[in-house]
């Protein structure tokens, strides 16, 4: 492979997830957090890779929800990995999908989906992080919208990446937040993150069953299609942990496809490296 990125457009980039929709091939969107995953993930065939601040911190062993922390810049920690780590370890069989924290108070968005143009990403979601995953009921997310940080800056986001022709990929935690995107800034895709994926070391098990997962999914799918028909729907997170999970998914919502997150990285990552390790660990001289 040469050392020049592959570029797409947004017009391409939908022209084919409107292709595997038509041949009722599910649309797989995953995340990384270094270039050999996104490596191994674009050789494995999923359509998008995205790149947040939650998968690098991931991948250096804290949850996902570390990034709701002040420990970070995480614009500039998702701008310089993904040029530095992940555009040049693709072919561009994969369009990349950066995902942006619209509630930087140091940064114009222009700006940074400028940059991202620049380095070949095409597309711009609003998760890392969103206001979506504090519960709207809480103290603390009345202090930070009083604050100016609130879910207006990202649909305003959403807005400007469509009219400087990126792919918009929206995202939200519950039904009232996924309404205001859908209704405010009708994005390309929309995914439904039905919560912290479960599972390994750094994992949350609410205790909600898949099929409990799957449901809620679709009640946002009908009442979200209400609005905008035809929105490339997405599920994601709670209890959908493993590739049964997924089909369990993809047979009990009418969604389009499904984005993983530590189910593609994280996971297999602490097991093959714990398994291989052990293996090693426990050899022994002969003499």
């Amino acid at each position: 492979m040469g050392m020049i990125t592959p570029r797409t457009n947004r017009a391409e980039i939908l022209s084919k997830l409107r292709a595997k929709i038509d041949a009722r091939i599910p649309i797989l969107i995953s995340s990384a957090g270094s270039g050999l995953v996104a490596k191994l993930l674009e050789e494995a065939g999923v359509d998008c890779i995205n790149t947040f601040s939650g998968a690098r911190l991931r991948g250096n062993g804290m949850g996902t929800m570390s990034m709701m922390w002040p420990i970070l810049d995480s614009n500039e920690q998702v701008l310089r990995y993904t040029r530095e780590d992940i555009m040049p370890a693709i072919t561009g069989d994969a369009f990349i999908c950066a995902c942006l924290n619209a509630n930087d108070p140091l940064r114009d968005m222009r700006m940074v989906l400028e940059d991202c143009r620049r380095m070949g990403v095409e597309s711009v979601s609003n998760i890392s992080p969103s206001i979506s995953y504090v519960d709207k009921d809480s103290e603390i997310r009345r202090v930070l919208e009083s604050a100016g940080i609130n879910l207006q800056n990202e649909i305003d986001m959403l807005r400007l990446a469509q009219e400087m022709d990126m792919v918009s990929i929206g995202l939200a935690f519950d039904l009232e937040d996924s309404l205001q995107i859908i209704e405010q800034a009708r994005p390309d895709v929309f995914c439904f993150h039905a919560g912290t994926t479960k599972g390994g070391r750094t994992g949350y098990d609410s205790g909600e069953t898949i099929a409990e997962t799957a449901a809620r999914t679709e009640l946002a799918y009908a009442e979200i299609r209400k609005v905008h028909p035809d929105v490339i729907l997405i599920a994601h997170g709670a209890a959908f942990e493993t590739p049964e999970d997924g089909q369990f998914i993809l047979d009990n919502t009418t969604g389009h496809g499904i984005w993983t997150g530590s189910s593609t990285e994280r996971l297999p990552i602490e097991r093959a490296v714990s398994a291989a390790a052990a293996e090693f660990r426990a050899l022994r001289f002969s003499k």
